[in-house]
């Protein structure tokens, strides 16, 4: 198949960018233009008519749902994947029932949205080369992508309820924070980086990393404590 060409619909700049790469770095996949609100999403899907979709939910002007809604009512031959913080039982159910390929909340790692467009990537090869297909043809299609996604979905917090006392916004913000940072960075860093207290950081930092989203290093300097380093698993 050719590349595959993805417009991204995402209104935060720095989440923007962080997606930006995360979908370039798997091959076969192109970012060929990227809109702040749905409103300019759907300008460019008709202006650039991109293979793919990649959009966040909250959003200002018009939010995803809507925008997908009028994607369906208008039959723009377009597939979509959302990429939100939502995590309430209506608006998943909304999201599903609007035809996404798929539905990834934030914070996620590269491997989650890897997986997913691996998953994209195979099931447009195989309905591209099959042609007219028979039932048994579609059911192996169809169901071999769905276990795919099985095996693959992360087993950690990414798609669960968080513990009372954390905000999955913030947490967006710390995740975001060390993706950015290439070198890692201390809970003294992403305290200052998002804005928060030392305390509220680590609290998250730890929580993070024993729930396997992220790591730690502990580098020791010449003189002082030791300091712990974090860094996103990739």
């Amino acid at each position: 198949m050719k590349t595959i060409q993805v417009l991204l619909v995402e209104d935060d700049p720095m989440v923007r960018e962080v997606n930006r790469q995360f979908i370039e770095r798997v091959e076969g996949f192109k970012v060929i233009d990227m809109a702040s609100n749905g409103i300019k999403g759907i300008e460019k899907i008709l202006e650039l008519m991109p293979d793919l979709v990649v959009m966040d939910i909250f959003m200002p002007e018009q939010d995803g749902i809507e925008t997908l809604r009028q994607i369906r009512q208008q039959n723009i031959n377009v597939d979509c994947i959302s990429v939100t913080a939502a995590n309430d039982v209506q608006t998943i159910q909304q999201i599903l029932h609007l035809g996404v390929f798929d539905y990834i909340m934030k914070p996620f790692t590269f491997e989650r949205i890897e997986q997913t467009l691996i998953h994209y990537r195979q099931f447009k090869e195989k309905m591209h080369a099959a042609g007219d297909v028979t039932q048994a043809e579609l059911d192996e299609i169809i169901g071999q992508v769905k276990v795919q996604k099985e095996e693959h979905n992360p087993n950690h917090m990414i798609a669960q309820e968080l513990p009372k006392g954390f905000n999955r916004a913030t947490m967006d913000k710390v995740l975001v924070y060390l993706k950015q940072s290439s070198g890692g960075a201390s809970a003294d860093d992403v305290a200052t980086g998002i804005g928060v207290a030392r305390v509220t950081a680590r609290r998250y930092l730890d929580f993070m990393e024993k729930n396997h989203l992220i790591r730690v290093d502990i580098q020791y300097g010449s003189v002082g404590r030791p300091i712990n380093q974090y860094f996103i698993k990739e």
